[in-house]
């Protein structure tokens, strides 16, 4: 028994979510069957993010124990034949058999992803959220620094999760722009449910005016969701990757 770990992309807009549910298709109900057909034997792939529906990942990372010979490396090529053109394997290798990718140390990082013009672009709909009214780059980065370090984020979660702690430690929160393209990269140790959706909708207000800077403080201490922005749509986000310590 070997353990193999992939590095997985996905177009999240058709699926709902990571995790298999009882509405609708799931990538890891894909990963599930389509392995299984591929070895022969029954796969159970164990994901490190449970991306919400909607959402988009260029690097998650998954798990699952096998007794194929097929050697690891080339599991990735053979299973891309039986994937949907909008899930690939970009990477797959054995691990050590206690390697877990939820349990073990990790950086993640996320990128939102706001198209911020007068008009939509139908290009750009599937992967952006469109805001017609100006924003005000300069305020939402000024925002943003509130959030950086060890914090209790309850604000920030959404209330059906079912956690231990709501304290993270986000490492970096960048906004920048390009043309009428504005990016919120964050990365930090773990994610609330909800968690980076929230972010968003939050500095969104900060950037329409609608808050001050420095009201993302007084969010943050406040503990309690109702004091927080709105939850941005899904179709902006993009699990960019995920680091672990070795």
């Amino acid at each position: 028994m070997k353990r193999v770990r992939m590095i997985i992309s996905y177009d999240g807009t058709a699926y709902c979510g990571w995790q298999i549910q009882n509405n609708g298709i799931t990538v890891e109900e894909i990963m599930n069957r389509e392995l299984t057909g591929l070895l022969g034997e029954e796969i159970t792939v164990i994901g490190a993010s449970r991306t919400d529906s909607g959402v988009h990942a260029i690097g998650n990372v998954a798990v699952f124990d096998t007794e194929t010979k097929i050697p690891p490396e080339k599991i990735s090529f053979a299973l891309n034949r039986r994937l949907p053109e909008d899930i690939r394997i970009q990477k797959s290798e054995e691990v050590d058999a206690n390697f877990h990718p939820r349990y073990c140390d990790s950086i993640k990082t996320y990128e939102y992803k706001i198209l911020n013009r007068k008009f939509p672009d139908p290009l750009n709909r599937l992967y952006t959220h469109f805001v017609y009214m100006p924003l005000d780059v300069d305020k939402m980065k000024a925002a943003a620094a509130y959030l950086v370090g060890e914090h209790d984020f309850a604000s920030f979660c959404s209330s059906k999760s079912q956690v231990k702690t709501t304290v993270r430690t986000v490492y970096t929160l960048e906004v920048s722009k390009m043309d009428d393209i504005i990016k919120i990269r964050i990365s930090g140790n773990g994610f609330l449910y909800n968690m980076v959706r929230i972010i968003v909708g939050t500095l969104l207000k900060v950037g329409l005016g609608v808050y001050p800077p420095e009201h993302v403080e007084e969010i943050l201490e406040a503990k309690d969701r109702n004091c927080a922005g709105p939850k941005a749509p899904a179709r902006g986000l993009t699990l960019i990757g995920i680091s672990y310590q070795e």
